[in-house]
């Protein structure tokens, strides 16, 4: 519940700092928003929730709530301390005005409003009101309700006090503007992630995101919190004391921890030029690294510096521990900052009074004195914590020394493959069947499965500018295996040297010789498992091919239908119905479309009809193989694109992974209702 407004919070108009206008905001949205694509447009929830945020960090809120609302609107309420709404002295209008329509002027540039923030307050929401076509700031403080609307960042009036109120809190609704954003559809997994993490670092602070855009019925906006109405909409509640360690538990909850004992620290050093730092780290039988940042509670994808001091404290912290302990005999055993990292899950958390970061998306942190701060604070307690913890000491270093083993083993494998690639002149015979241009923007290789399938496109192929790599079997889960053994598998070193880029690390874009690289796999079980395997493979050592575009999954038909002379393919069962009638049930084993007995209407239907199903692409013979998947001009391919990597990040981790359980659970969960997966 809002909670009622105590009298006197130390929050006036004169603590508001004007800097700049909003003027360049509409003409270039991406410096502020980074995009007008999909992130820029949720990045606005996310300025406008930065706000409310800092009153809960500051102590001053207890309760935000997020809703999506039908006709593309948003509505942000915390019961904080409420937007000043009295006149400002340098603007000579009220502080609520001054915040909306003024870029840079907020209550975070000087005085004791807040000591640590996020987002600069005003900077974000007046840069949300630039963009969007209407937005609505009601503000309950001073013993009333006050509101102000604008459009396109114009307000339309004054303030006016509607009513009188004990409450204090901030409500922003807004609508983003069409104009500006190529689309404007917010993804609630996208909302609920972004503010689940925000709960894991904000300890005693209550987030609610509510989905209301499909609700039909009449909203009553008179409430302080939409959640009393209790309407039959989506809502999820965040409500978490255990902080980052709760976080990396979570982020490891499919994994296997290696230690029983998550490390934490948490200490102010303002001495050090940071008002605190916060580090949680668990190890995991994976190979995997997960890092997350944050300054000021902002993620910051990109790192910085306090990243940085963070991975140089952790090896140098681990490489003192393995010599003082004999595990380190000479230099070559030395633990590089690979080795240390494979299997961390860490979170490292700063707050700062002035945070620099790089770029107003804040993906990067740029405060030199952070990395002094999270190095020295992070180091002592992590030495300290191997010390008081001796059998998680061992686990962990342990894990390292196999990372360093594993390390020079792959750098060996690595070598030899590369220099395999360089003396057969990347010409693999009997598997490899290259194009005859060396033009890699018009190069294609399609990864086809099995030596049936390899013949009929080598055959069907434009030889010019297509190259066929049958691969024999089910390659090597990756997710499981370390690179020196994924690089022992015949079918991955075929498509290693086939590429000509090298791999993980050491992989070039710029030497890659195809533009596009096609999946192009039976539609059964099997062929859906290999597509899986190779999309794995991709996201874990080619990752800059599906940032580049580069790869693709192909659509073959899954019936031939003929009627006398004319062939046509259908590509689902839907494009079939269409063609013959939606009465039609089943496809006999000679090919010939049956209706269920009594179903006079569906065998009328497909009379007349011959329908083949394919169950492989070896099926088809070259010439229907050219014209229904390898066609520049007909064929359907599907783009793989890495909109949220995190996310595609879990979903291999579970469907790849070691643990059966999360595997069987996520299949149960979606496999009557998943029509699309997109990568």
């Amino acid at each position: 519940m809002a909670k009622e407004e105590p009298k006197k919070n130390g929050y006036t108009a004169s603590d508001i700092y004007v800097l700049e206008g909003l003027e360049p905001v509409r003409k270039r949205p991406g410096m502020y928003i980074g995009s007008t694509g999909v992130d820029g447009l949720h990045h606005l929830i996310w300025e406008v929730f930065d706000n409310s945020r800092d009153e809960a960090m500051g102590g001053y809120a207890s309760e935000i709530e997020v809703a999506l609302l039908p006709g593309n609107r948003v509505r942000v309420a915390d019961n904080g301390r409420g937007i000043p709404v009295e006149i400002h002295k340098q603007t000579k209008v009220s502080a609520l005005e001054t915040v909306m329509t003024t870029l840079h002027a907020g209550g975070k540039f000087g005085g004791d409003s807040y000591k640590i923030s996020g987002g600069l307050h005003g900077v974000g929401v007046s840069v949300v009101n630039a963009l969007s076509i209407w937005v609505r700031a009601e503000i309950f403080r001073d013993g009333g309700k006050f509101s102000q609307e604008y459009k396109i960042g114009k307000p339309q009036g004054k303030v006016k006090k509607e009513s009188a109120s004990k409450l204090t809190g901030t409500i922003i609704t807004f609508e983003p503007d069409i104009e500006i954003f190529k689309e404007i559809k917010f993804d609630a997994n996208k909302v609920i992630n972004h503010l689940r993490e925000q709960a894991y670092l904000t300890k005693g602070l209550k987030i609610r995101v509510l989905d209301a855009r499909n609700y039909e019925g009449k909203i009553n906006f008179d409430v302080f919190y939409l959640s009393e109405l209790n309407l039959p909409i989506f809502s999820h509640t965040f409500y978490i004391e255990g902080g980052i360690v709760s976080l990396v538990k979570y982020i490891n909850k499919n994994e296997k921890a290696i230690q029983d004992k998550v490390f934490y620290v948490k200490k102010e050093v303002p001495e050090l030029g940071a008002a605190s730092v916060e580090v949680a780290l668990q190890y995991i039988e994976d190979i995997e690294t997960k890092e997350v940042s944050f300054a000021n509670n902002i993620k910051t994808p990109e790192g910085g510096a306090h990243l940085t001091g963070f991975r140089t404290a952790l090896t140098r912290t681990l490489n003192d521990y393995g010599k003082k302990n004999n595990l380190i005999k000479s230099e070559d055993d030395s633990f590089t900052g690979d080795d240390v990292r494979e299997g961390l899950t860490a979170v490292i958390s700063v707050g700062l009074r002035e945070p620099q970061f790089e770029g107003q998306t804040k993906a990067k942190l740029g405060n030199p004195e952070a990395r002094g701060a999270v190095d020295t604070v992070f180091s002592q307690a992590f030495a300290e914590f191997l010390e008081e913890n001796p059998d998680d000491a061992r686990s962990m270093v342990g894990k390292v020394v196999l990372a360093l083993k594993a390390r020079k083993a792959a750098k060996a494998a690595k070598e030899s493959v590369l220099r395999k690639g360089i003396l057969e002149g990347l010409t693999l015979p009997g598997k490899l069947a290259d194009c005859q241009t060396r033009d890699a923007s018009e190069s294609e290789l399609f990864i086809v499965e099995g030596d049936s399938a390899g013949g009929s496109s080598k055959q069907g192929r434009d030889r010019r500018t297509q190259a066929i790599l049958p691969l024999r079997g089910k390659i090597l889960n990756v997710e499981r295996t370390r690179i020196d053994k994924m690089l022992a598998s015949k079918e991955i070193k075929s498509l290693v040297i086939a590429l000509g880029a090298a791999i993980a690390e050491e992989f070039n874009l710029e030497k890659i010789r195809y533009h596009k690289i096609i999946i192009a796999t039976d539609a059964d079980v099997d062929g859906a498992h290999i597509r899986t395997l190779l999309l794995t493979l991709f996201y874990r050592y080619f990752e800059p091919v599906i940032e580049a575009g580069y790869l693709y999954i192909a659509q073959p038909p899954l019936f031939r239908i003929q009627k006398g002379k004319e062939v046509t393919y259908a590509y689902s069962e839907a494009d079939k119905d269409k063609i013959v009638g939606k009465g039609v049930v089943k496809t006999s084993e000679e090919g010939e479309e049956e209706g269920a007995d009594g179903e006079e209407g569906a065998k009328k239907a497909s009379s007349g009809y011959n329908i083949q199903r394919y169950k492989g692409l070896g099926e088809m013979n070259p010439e229907q193989l050219w014209e229904t998947t390898m066609d520049p001009a007909k064929r359907i391919l599907k783009q793989v694109s890495i909109d949220d990597a995190e996310e595609a990040d879990k979903i291999f981790d579970v469907l790849m992974g070691a643990l059966v359980e999360p595997r069987r659970a996520f299949i149960e969960t979606n496999a009557k209702v998943v029509q699309n997966l997109d990568v």
